[in-house]
């Protein structure tokens, strides 16, 4: 990805720039009819920022990168027979954000019964690793991507200290909707002058399980056949998901709703101010706990919840003995976890301690609201799986 203005790069505006990935690669079939549509929506989001002409530049050349790499990969999927790829069993960590989910999808990926994407596969997908003889060099493409995102984003480490692991680090599943603009995650959008677009564009679960089990054919075809482990929020989504993942397996952590969302609140906001320049900490509080609300609420009354594919841990358990409770999930489902599998995840808890890079620091504060009214409101929540309310030392 090289953002630096090309003699044609065009103006910001969606008809030029879809013309352009076009003419860029030959290609015209971006495998959605309704792609250019959803593109325009994205594009009038980045005019209502306000960039200047070198922000423009950058978001102009963002977007090229998506669309010539959506081209690419539909185009894969003519030339080789992708689409008769099967996801077997696929694993799948979830909860809300900030529950530990990302330590739990590290440990799992460290199995070597499974696969698990990586950042440089979902950055740069075409053509299908399986393909490429010898070296790839996307790899190390990423891992440059990923120190500047690190140098830009630096206290990110702090909350998030995998970023540490670049181009080979673990995209949560949502990543794979970048060139969907679905989301405009940081991971794909860093080089923008923007904050995190977190609503906004057009849903449809359906059609993102789509898009998501054909990047994991792209990824699978080719290679050795391994279950795949993944990482994503699809507590709102469950009959999609399942549509599209009969077999799946999940394992799901729920905490305290309030250090949850004094968490989000914390980590969202210091991203803002990374990509954007400026913060107000009110508003982001405020929308973190809407967005929570609205998520807390969905896991309450969805009935597939309950269902028997699904695995709810407590996060005071997992992260008291975080290796005992994958175990329990293994056994579960009669998933193989012999001393190789044990090594590994004691091997990675003992090289990645979780404050490598510092504390990460925030306070239920920063919510803004009454904790003890909040307490009361999530009570529900927390009697339903088992939850303690969190009890954190002052900083």
């Amino acid at each position: 990805m090289n953002t630096n203005a090309k003699p044609n790069t065009p103006p910001l505006e969606a008809d030029a720039i879809l013309a352009e990935a076009q003419a860029r690669t030959g290609l015209s079939d971006f495998g959605d009819p309704g792609l250019p549509d959803r593109f325009r929506l994205a594009v009038d989001h980045l005019k209502s920022v306000g960039m200047d002409a070198a922000g423009q530049r950058a978001a102009v050349e963002n977007c090229l990168w998506l669309l010539t790499s959506r081209l690419e990969f539909f185009e894969d999927r003519k030339r080789y027979p992708i689409g008769d790829e099967v996801i077997d069993k696929p694993v799948f960590a979830t909860g809300e954000p900030r529950c530990g989910t990302t330590l739990l999808h590290a440990l799992l990926s460290v199995d070597p019964n499974g696969r698990s994407l990586r950042f440089w596969e979902v950055m740069y997908p075409s053509p299908p690793p399986g393909v490429v003889e010898g070296d790839d060099p996307r790899q190390a493409r990423a891992d440059d991507d990923w120190r500047e995102i690190n140098a830009k984003l630096d206290f990110w480490l702090k909350s998030h200290p995998y970023n540490d692991m670049l181009g080979a680090g673990l995209p949560e599943d949502e990543r794979t909707w970048a060139f969907d603009f679905r989301v405009m995650t940081p991971t794909a959008w860093w080089r923008v002058p923007m904050g995190m677009n977190v609503g906004g564009l057009p849903a449809d679960p359906a059609a993102q399980y789509r898009l998501h089990k054909a990047m994991l054919q792209q990824l699978q075809y080719g290679r050795e056949k391994k279950y795949w482990v993944l990482k994503g929020f699809h507590n709102a989504r469950l009959d999609d998901f399942f549509a599209t993942y009969p077999d799946a397996r999940i394992i799901w952590t729920h905490r305290d709703p309030v250090q949850v969302i004094a968490s989000r609140i914390a980590m969202v906001a210091e991203l803002t101010e990374g990509l954007a320049g400026h913060v107000d900490w009110a508003a982001i509080a405020k929308q973190q706990l809407a967005m929570s609300r609205a998520s807390f609420a969905a896991t309450m009354s969805h009935p597939l919840v309950d269902d028997p594919r699904i695995h709810h841990v407590r996060y005071q358990d997992f992260v008291a003995d975080p290796v005992a409770v994958i175990r329990g999930f293994y056994a579960r489902y009669d998933m193989p976890f012999g001393p190789e599998t044990d090594t590994a995840m004691r091997d990675y808890l003992a090289s990645n301690k979780g404050d490598r890079y510092g504390k990460f620091v925030y306070t239920t504060d920063m919510i803004g609201e009454d904790i003890a009214a909040l307490h009361a409101e999530f009570a529900p929540y927390r009697e339903r799986f088992g939850i303690d309310v969190e009890q954190r030392r002052a900083r």
